[in-house]
């Protein structure tokens, strides 16, 4: 029997390393830049794992949020999701609905009257997302669900691209903008619009909408623009 007990020691002393993505210490992960947290092989598990300006959400880097509630925004504005939005009864701005007054709605990054002039036309404004974000707003879907049956109706084709914000690295600003314009794309395609009537390309921050390192200009960066072609 004690045979059996010591070709088991040495069994654990010798044997294998962990299969990624299990691990049994960090140099199990090393080869993937990753760390081991509890038993596998994760992105991070700290802010310290992250390069400057990202920390770590649920073993992922991601962009450092602008504001939070220990770090709340400046007087005048407001955090939400991350990022400071300025409050819309003040200066007219907003970032969505809720920042704007009863009886007032968000469109294209001002406050204006619900049902206003011009409601229903065939217009192609720029899709907004909030920080960090792919999936398309309740403001998104129904500007998009009005242009689908433009699109339908006119038989137009739409380059559908793809932008980001400044903050956080050009690749990754890069796959967030694709998957903007990708989610733009499968949401009219969903509302019966042709995939060939749509192509899509992101940007990533390359091509700001408004110049400046303020949550203004951030706001109007991430967004969908919808162009002819």
């Amino acid at each position: 029997m004690k045979y059996v007990f010591a070709a088991a020691a040495l069994g654990a002393l010798t044997g294998c390393p962990p299969t990624y993505p299990k691990c049994d210490s960090d140099a199990n992960c090393s080869e993937k830049g990753e760390v081991c947290v509890q038993g596998q092989c994760q992105e991070c598990a700290t802010d310290a794992n992250c390069k400057p300006g990202f920390v770590c959400d649920a073993n992922k880097c991601v962009p450092k949020p602008e504001c939070s509630d220990t770090n709340p925004c400046k007087a005048g504005a407001k955090c939400k999701q991350g990022k400071c939005a300025v409050d819309g009864s003040k200066d007219g701005t907003c970032s969505t609905n809720e920042d704007c007054p009863s009886g007032e709605e968000c469109k294209s990054g001002r406050c204006a009257s619900k049902g206003g002039a011009g409601a229903g036309a065939c217009t192609v404004e720029p899709i907004r997302f909030e920080f960090n974000e792919s999936k398309l707003g309740t403001e998104g879907q129904s500007a998009l669900a009005a242009l689908a049956d433009c699109i339908k109706k006119n038989s137009w084709k739409l380059r559908v691209e793809g932008h980001a914000d400044e903050r956080g690295t050009e690749e990754f600003n890069l796959q967030l903008s694709n998957r903007r314009a990708a989610s733009v794309k499968r949401y009219l395609t969903d509302l019966g619009v042709g995939d060939a009537a749509l192509e899509t390309v992101g940007y990533g921050e390359n091509k700001p909408a408004v110049q400046g390192s303020n949550e203004s200009a951030w706001a109007a960066n991430r967004r969908v623009e919808l162009v002819k072609r």
